[in-house]
């Protein structure tokens, strides 16, 4: 029996997660964790009896206990709370599938305690890849990516070496806006931002993909994860979204991981690796889609991409700051405090005024966090 730890269960990947497990007699819940979403968080405790759950949402306190005492669970609220149970060791894995850089102490706590961590939090590495692959190595834990992006390259270097490796090959859809014309990028609503053709996302990640900062996050996720030269590490748009990504070998081999375009499979294969078990997903159907197709992505129209590959080559705390500040934008323009065209010219402003720091640990991570929110949150203010 495999023992997981769900940390977002209430979420997208949460709930796929919790009906693969729902499918899998071989695999646990130990603990669950949810930010406000009570009302679900209380029928997964009772469709799954977790040893444990969390509620970051103190204000919900006596609602969940009244609806779960006749059940033993144990039950712990707020960050603290969510911090107790990311130390709990008695499981093969936790999911991390947190939104957002704050999810990003809790890859650091499994990693500190040993336990192998399968990342949906694509934060944790864009914020802190060097400190958190140092505490994987140092405390002999794993690292398995979710992204489905990343779960394919991870699965195409299977049984490969290192130095046979040329160039990593991330797909991307392009999202709602691939065909749209540049110039009407300033009509952009929320609602057409949230459309995505092919997925079903969080907003958030959602959001990401209009941008296509999400192809610019996954690129220096990716640097971190597979320990290759960021100039070997290339984006392709795929319309279909069926290759989920590809490596290019130094013999002119190209390994390719296809899919339909769920969550589902990567993270099935994260949570039962290094096994490969029977899957929820049918049968996938080639005749279904007999036109791939491939474009360059146009980094003018989308310039979140070109601002993550800058951010990773200029190193240090520039990744961080990309991180923070796109996540303040994405939250602003899903509040409709500023438009989609306003995302990318916020990042580039804060990118060219931030002096590099050096990432030497937590506290410096916070520190520069703290900084960042409050010089790019002053100028939302004002704008």
């Amino acid at each position: 029996m495999k023992k997981i730890g769900i940390h977002g269960s209430t979420g997208s990947i949460g709930t796929q997660a919790l009906e693969i497990i729902r499918n899998d007699k071989n695999i646990s819940c130990v603990y669950l964790s949810a930010f406000s979403n009570v009302d679900l968080l209380i029928n997964q405790s009772k469709e799954f009896k977790p040893q444990y759950i969390c509620l970051v949402d103190e204000s919900k306190k006596d609602y969940l206990r009244d609806q779960l005492s006749s059940f033993n669970i144990e039950i712990l609220f707020g960050q603290t709370g969510l911090k107790e149970i990311s130390k709990i060791k008695n499981i093969d894995l936790m999911l991390n599938a947190l939104v957002g850089y704050s999810g990003m102490i809790h890859t650091f706590i499994a990693a500190d305690n040993g336990i192998d961590i399968a990342l949906a939090n694509k934060e944790s590495l864009v914020v802190a890849g060097n400190l958190i692959n140092d505490r994987i190595k140092l405390n002999k834990s794993k690292l398995f990516p979710v992204d489905s992006e990343h779960s394919a390259i991870w699965q195409c270097l299977e049984g490969e070496k290192a130095n046979y490796i040329k160039n990593i090959i991330l797909t991307g859809s392009g999202g709602p806006f691939r065909e749209l014309d540049v110039s009407k990028f300033s009509q952009i609503t929320k609602k057409d931002a949230l459309k995505h053709p092919n997925w079903s996302m969080g907003s958030k990640i959602t959001i990401d993909s209009a941008t296509m900062m999400n192809k610019g996050l996954e690129v220096i996720e990716a640097f971190w994860l597979f320990n290759i030269p960021i100039n070997n590490i290339e984006i392709i748009v795929h319309p279909q979204s069926i290759i989920h990504s590809m490596v290019e070998f130094i013999d002119g081999s190209i390994k390719a991981q296809l899919g339909e375009p769920s969550m589902t499979i990567p993270i099935h294969y994260a949570m039962n690796y290094p096994k490969r078990t029977k899957s929820i997903m049918p049968k996938f159907d080639f005749l279904e889609y007999p036109n791939l197709t491939f474009q360059k992505p146009d980094i003018e129209k989308f310039r979140c991409i070109k601002l993550a590959y800058d951010a990773i080559k200029l190193g240090d705390s520039y990744p961080l700051v990309l991180n923070v500040v796109n996540d303040i934008c994405v939250n602003a323009f899903l509040n409709d405090k500023i438009k989609f065209i306003d995302i990318p010219i916020f990042i580039e402003d804060a990118l060219q005024s931030h002096n590099a720091c050096k990432i030497d640990d937590i506290d410096s991570i916070f520190s520069i966090i703290d900084s960042t929110k409050n010089i790019i949150l002053r100028k939302l203010n004002n704008n």
